[in-house]
């Protein structure tokens, strides 16, 4: 996984933190919801990215 992405996966899932709990503070569920979503679509990518850098490894060892 390149910095970039694991950067902009980290900065979406505090974006989402904030939301989430500026949505609590405020009770606004929309926003609330809004933040557990973007927590979540952070917490896929990463996984994306773990997947494809597993595979890598993989590929690297088999070429070696």
């Amino acid at each position: 996984m390149g910095l970039g992405d694991k950067i902009s996966n980290k900065a979406e899932d505090l974006k989402g933190h904030g939301k989430e709990h500026a949505g609590k503070a405020t009770g606004d569920e929309s926003l609330e919801a809004e933040g557990k979503g973007d927590q979540a679509s952070a917490s896929i990518k990463d996984g994306v990215e773990h997947v494809k850098d597993a595979a890598g490894d993989i590929k690297d060892g088999l070429t070696k």
